[in-house]
């Protein structure tokens, strides 16, 4: 849900997604004279609570000297930019928020203008395109003042809960809607983690045909795969997927089947294993569209014969051709391999032609096609948060061009780059240590794999699944994509966990490159700090995209 409210010459820009609500706001240049910063307030008509957001800068004249980590008021210590996110909103929640400009001395703030906007948070589960994130930062203040630098297994059920943010539980809820009769198709690359095993073995026990596809070329995940299909007593419900040497099967998806009917598809990046639905950034998306499980289901019949590529690619070119200008409205898919690169053109074509904000995820480096969607695209705003700056590569010149490549592009005002990082230290008695949770080693930060085009626009176009925009994942690996067009209440949920994501690691990327340097940022400004958000720059584009202009 979206909605845009202006009072006093303050325009307040809301969009809520699910668990996370984005507020962007506007106020005139000529009013700004003078401006100490935003206090944001928020009621919660479901519980009946009111209160002022917290943040962790401080004046430096009315710092109270708390331990490092703590939150304070935004009325006393106000927010100093024209965009704030609330990552403690719960879905399905009505939430009225309420923001001020205030202005004078740290120690006598007063109130200048303020607007407010009642908005209802989305249900993950609410819809025929259902979204569930998963935490997918671990290594955050929030979970050392929540658990402590120990690692989720030393905790128990509260972290593995806070880290899945019901990402498992959806999972687990898509298999338990199959009951005796119906049936389940999965396609898995890492096939490992026991309790989800667990739960696929009580619904055969229930009488659900279950058949599972999963990958075999090499020793891993092979290996690991076959071991704990063995222990889970399921083995017998598996096909291993060996014959293509040179490519892997990479699909990590569900096809829920009533009464031999193909109904719903369970989807997205994540690996089912501990890693993937706990450790790295994740998201499931469930597709209670027919039609779109009925290619699934086909798809997953032509893997299951375990075929070659030159055998493969024609017939999934047929299954899923590639669009030609704007995918249909609604829901539709693209799968992997396929005869040419034709589909990871129009990929690079629709984000080049986005004339608003382009928003991408690159877990394995940025391909060439995109390297130029970042250089000569439309939209004035184009971000991109990545695992790395580059794909895994041996040192040398190569490695060094690909370097150079992605920092001339972050050069860009346009451009808005992330790579995943954490606080490996207590940060110069400002910000905690922070500690990954040890379940990832070759992604350890980002493995989401999504395209998000105009998402503020009537007509957003969500492009998600496991393949990595890249050319392996086009024209060699077992992949799949869904594409979601003009679809705002997907569009919300998807923006607002991308700029939660992107702000964590770009905060975290700055901070350990600055080193002492960033001591200053634990402090609010007391000068003209609000001139930076005017002009020509990012942070004024910005300001003027996620205010709703």
């Amino acid at each position: 849900m979206r909605i845009q409210k202006t009072s006093d010459g303050l325009t307040l820009h809301v969009v809520a997604g699910s668990h996370v609500v984005l507020l962007g706001w506007d106020f005139p240049r000529r009013k700004c004279r003078g401006l100490a910063g935003f206090a944001i307030h928020r009621t919660d008509h479901d519980e009946d609570e009111a209160y002022w957001l917290r943040g962790m800068k401080t004046f430096e004249a009315t710092d109270p000297g708390l331990p490092m980590a703590t939150l304070h008021s935004t009325r006393a210590h106000p927010i100093q930019s024209f965009m704030w996110s609330d990552y403690s909103a719960k879905p399905g929640h009505t939430y009225t928020y309420r923001v001020v400009a205030l202005k004078g001395h740290p120690d006598a703030l007063k109130s200048v203008a303020e607007t407010r906007a009642r908005v209802r948070t989305e249900a993950p589960e609410d819809g025929l395109n259902d979204i569930h994130f998963n935490r997918g930062n671990a290594a955050s203040q929030e979970f050392a003042r929540r658990f402590g630098n120990k690692r989720p297994e030393d905790i128990g059920p509260p972290a593995w809960e806070w880290l899945s943010r019901g990402l498992f539980e959806a999972m687990v809820a898509f298999v338990d809607a199959a009951g005796p009769g119906d049936a389940l198709r999965i396609c898995a690359y890492e096939f490992r983690y026991k309790p989800f095993l667990d739960v696929l073995k009580r619904a055969v026990d229930r009488g659900v045909d279950l058949k599972i596809l999963y990958d075999a070329k090499k020793a891993f995940p092979r290996d690991d795969n076959a071991a704990a299909a063995r222990a889970a007593r399921i083995a017998s419900r598996c096909i291993q997927r060996k014959a293509m040497k040179s490519a892997i099967s990479h699909n990590k998806f569900m096809v829920r089947f009533k009464d031999g009917t193909p109904v719903s598809v369970w989807t997205g990046g994540i690996n089912f294993s501990e890693g993937g639905i706990f450790g790295q950034s994740n998201v499931g998306e469930v597709a209670e569209h027919a039609d779109v499980a009925a290619k699934y289901a086909a798809y997953w019949e032509l893997l299951a014969k375990d075929p070659m590529g030159q055998e493969l690619r024609p017939e999934v070119d047929a299954l899923s051709p590639t669009p030609n200008g704007l995918p249909p409205k609604g829901t539709s898919v693209i799968f992997s391999p396929r005869g040419s690169l034709d589909v990871l053109d129009w990929y690079a074509e629709r984000a080049k032609a986005a004339s608003g904000g382009l928003f991408m995820t690159f877990a394995f480096g940025m391909n060439d096609v995109f390297k130029d969607v970042y250089r000569t695209g439309s939209a004035p705003l184009r971000f991109a948060l990545m695992e790395k700056e580059v794909r895994p590569m041996r040192a040398g010149p190569k490695k060094d061009a690909e370097v150079a490549a992605i920092r001339n592009l972050r050069y860009m005002d346009e451009n808005l780059f992330a790579i995943g990082s954490h606080f490996r230290a207590n940060k110069y008695d400002t910000w905690v240590a922070e500690r990954l949770t040890g379940l990832n080693s070759h992604v350890r930060y980002v493995h989401n794999k999504f395209m998000l085009i105009d998402p503020l626009s009537d007509d957003p176009i969500i492009v998600g699944g496991s393949a990595n925009f890249s050319t392996a994942s086009t024209t060699k690996n077992d992949e799949n994509m869904l594409i979601v067009r003009g679809n705002t209440r997907v569009a919300d949920i998807y923006l607002g966990e991308f700029m939660r994501l992107y702000t964590h690691h770009a905060f975290r990327e700055y901070v350990n490159k600055r080193g002492r340097a960033a001591m200053k940022l634990n402090h609010l400004r007391t000068d003209d700090w609000w001139q930076d958000y005017f002009g020509q720059g990012n942070r004024s584009r910005r300001r003027v995209y996620f205010a709703g202009g």
